[in-house]
């Protein structure tokens, strides 16, 4: 049975609502695991260090099509809960269109200064050459990479989500196909790991584009546009926490490293891209979930309906409380695993990595309840709020923990910093929902 975004929501029905886009977020964050697991072992560890190193610039452009799609959605899906479909279609044609304006742009401005940007994130002699081939090969496929990231969010509003997922996990194979062709078989190294990337990140991105310029049965259609001031700097606004929350990751990301430089060498920042790894996948499942809850948040705000916004923050908070806790368990007993995945030809590098993921992995019990309660108010179309959450979560909260914790306990200081991060990230979140609970009627 189709589940609407206008229906009561029980956990059973939330759950398989929100199943597709955690699956496709799961699939989309395996694109740089299996990056990283070809390159470490096929290709070295040095190498290994490089793309982890630069992986944070990437990200960070790819944000815009995060900020756009979250954005643009919740904007979208307000709009449809206040029963005007045509503006809804024309919200959505101006997010895609303006999405492939900002990706070519990108595209132009990545490439001609990543050597500049490279050498800020730290990058040493030996490593350039590979961040710069790997960089570059990337940046050319970043407009369908905000694509992809776009319509995530718009297939779920569009009452979709498995064609999302479907879209992925076709992303997902040809990447692991890829991957394998190109860094085992053809021997092409960092090169054919960014390409595999790429061509997978096309499939993901180009494949909803056709499925939405064709008559469909979604809420949602692309139609001609013409690109209209307040809407999209609205979508923007709203979105501002996950560009937000996507720079601030990856300027920690720099610091992560800078640190890990003074303290434990290239071995420290190739453990952390390793925790990054898993981070991603894990961390996808509370993305995944936003992306689901966000249209229903938003359709219910745009139709008044209180007591469905109260039902929906309840049971989303309980879920990922218990979430936060099995992937604790997750993480520590299988913290063994994952190191020999990435690392299991150098004994030293799976020793630091088990003992640095046995400390990290406290932090994913909080992850959920913060990164639900910034895209909850993002949904509400409250994007100050949001940013707000995000910017104390992913930058400040982050960057003192790790300058000031590794001058008490050096590396295992580093390794803290999420958790401490997350503490004080929940008391803020909390502090916002209770703070704005009588505008918006959740409690």
């Amino acid at each position: 049975m189709r589940i609407k975004l206008s229906d009561h929501f029980t956990y059973g029905r939330l759950i398989r609502f929100c199943l597709s886009p955690m699956i496709m977020m799961i699939f989309t964050s395996i694109y740089g695991v299996v990056d990283g697991l070809f390159v470490s072992n096929y290709v070295g560890k040095i190498p290994f260090a490089s793309i982890n190193l630069v992986m944070p610039f990437l990200m960070m452009v790819g944000g815009i099509g995060f900020m756009l799609g979250t954005g643009g959605s919740a904007l979208t899906a307000m709009t449809l809960g206040e029963g005007d479909q045509e503006r809804a279609n024309r919200y959505f044609s101006m997010i895609v269109l303006f999405t492939v304006i900002c990706g070519i742009s990108a595209t132009v401005l990545g490439i001609v200064f990543l050597p500049d940007i490279v050498r800020l994130l730290g990058a040493t002699e030996v490593m350039m050459e590979d961040c710069l081939v790997y960089g570059r090969i990337s940046m050319a496929f970043t407009t369908p990479f905000m694509l992809q990231s776009v319509f995530h969010t718009f297939l779920t509003t569009a009452e979709k989500p498995k064609l999302g997922l479907m879209a992925t996990v076709a992303a997902g194979v040809t990447n692991m196909v890829l991957d394998a062709l190109f860094v085992v078989v053809f021997d092409w190294g960092v090169a054919g790991a960014a390409l595999a990337t790429g061509i997978s990140e096309s499939v993901g991105g180009f494949l909803p584009l056709v499925y939405f310029l064709r008559p469909n049965d979604s809420l949602l259609r692309l139609r001609r546009v013409r690109l209209e001031l307040r809407p999209l700097v609205l979508s923007c606004t709203n979105g501002a926490s996950e560009l937000m929350s996507s720079i601030s990751s990856s300027l920690v990301g720099v610091v992560y490293n800078y640190q890990l430089l003074r303290f434990a060498g290239e071995d420290g920042v190739a453990v952390y891209g390793i925790l990054m790894y898993v981070q991603f996948i894990f961390v996808a499942i509370f993305i995944g979930y936003t992306i689901g809850t966000a249209p229903v948040v938003g359709y219910h705000y745009g139709a008044d309906n209180r007591e469905e916004l109260k039902n929906v923050l309840r049971k989303s908070v309980c879920l990922n409380g218990l979430a936060g806790v099995v992937m604790l368990v997750l993480g520590r007993t299988g913290a063994g695993l994952f190191a020999r995945i990435f690392v299991g030809y150098d004994a030293g590098l799976v020793d630091m990595t088990v003992h640095a993921f046995h400390i990290f992995a406290f932090g994913f019990l909080l992850a959920g309840y913060n990164i639900f309660v910034s895209s909850f108010f993002t949904a509400l179309n409250n994007g100050a709020v949001s940013a707000a959450v995000s910017f104390l979560r992913t930058l400040v909260f982050q960057m003192l923990a790790v300058i000031v914790l590794p001058m008490l306990w050096e590396v295992d200081g580093i390794w803290w910093s999420a958790l401490a991060a997350e503490i004080a990230a929940f008391v803020i979140s909390t502090m916002f929902l209770l703070g704005k609970r009588k505008r918006y009627g959740y409690l």
